[in-house]
C-alpha cells in the first residue's frame, strides 16, 4: 500500500514540474520584455528631443528662406531688404548644414512649409511698404529672440553630439541676425514687438519651436 502511495505520488509530482517550469519562464519572459521596452523607450525619449529639434529647425529654415525672398520683394525699406538677403543667404546655408546631420540620424526633413507658417507667408504677402517692412521685422524680432534660447538649449543639453554641434555652430549666426533685427526693426519704428507667425504656435507644445539654423 506504501508503494502504490508513494508512485502515485511521484507521478503528480513529474506531472506539475513542466506546468511550474514553464509559468516560470513564462514569467522570466515576460519580465525581460518589460524591461527590454522600457529601455528601448528611454532611448527612444532621449533621442526624441534631438530628432524633434531638427526637424522643427528645418521647417523654420524653410520659413526664414521664404520669409527672406519675399522681403527682397516686398519691401520697401533699404535695411530691410538687405536683412531678407541675409536671410536668405545665411539660412539656405544652415539648412544645407542641417540635411547632413538629418541624413546621419536618419531623420526625413520637411519639404515644404507646415500650414500656420503657409499662412504667415500669405498674409505678409498681401502687404506692401510700409505695412510690410513692419509686420515682416516683427516677425522677424520674435523669431530671433526664440531661436537663441532654442538653439542655446539645444547646444547645452541636446543628446546627440551631431546635433548639438550643428546647434552651437549655428548659434552664434542667429545671436547675429537677432541684433540685425533689433537694429533694422527700431529704422522702421517697431521697437521689442512679438510676432504672431506659425511659429510661435509651436512654443505651446513643450519643446516650443526650435528652428532652422537661424
Amino acid at each position: 500500500m506504501k508503494n502504490i502511495l508513494a508512485v502515485a505520488l511521484a507521478a503528480v509530482a513529474i506531472s506539475a514540474a513542466p506546468a511550474l517550469a514553464q509559468t516560470a519562464g513564462t514569467s522570466g519572459a515576460s519580465t525581460s520584455k518589460t524591461h527590454a521596452h522600457k529601455s528601448g523607450s528611454t532611448t527612444r525619449a532621449k533621442g526624441g528631443s534631438d530628432q524633434a529639434f531638427v526637424k522643427e529647425a528645418a521647417i523654420g529654415g524653410l520659413a526664414e528662406v521664404q520669409l527672406g525672398n519675399l522681403a527682397k520683394e516686398k519691401a520697401s525699406n533699404s535695411d530691410v531688404k538687405q536683412f531678407g538677403e541675409r536671410m536668405v543667404t545665411d539660412h539656405s546655408k544652415a539648412n544645407d548644414e542641417l540635411k547632413q546631420v538629418a541624413q546621419k540620424q536618419n531623420v526625413q526633413l520637411p519639404t515644404d512649409l507646415d500650414a500656420k507658417h503657409k499662412a504667415l507667408v500669405a498674409r505678409l504677402s498681401k502687404l506692401s511698404g510700409d505695412a510690410f517692412d513692419k509686420a515682416y521685422m516683427k516677425e522677424m524680432l520674435s523669431d530671433h529672440k526664440h531661436d537663441v534660447a532654442a538653439f542655446k538649449k539645444e547646444s547645452s543639453s541636446g543628446k546627440d553630439a551631431d546635433v548639438k554641434q550643428f546647434a552651437s555652430s549655428t548659434l552664434p549666426t542667429l545671436e547675429d541676425h537677432l541684433k540685425l533685427a533689433q537694429d533694422t526693426a527700431s529704422k522702421v519704428g517697431v521697437s521689442g514687438a512679438t510676432g504672431t507667425s506659425g511659429h510661435h504656435a509651436a512654443k505651446k507644445s513643450g519643446t516650443r519651436k526650435s528652428t532652422s539654423g537661424r
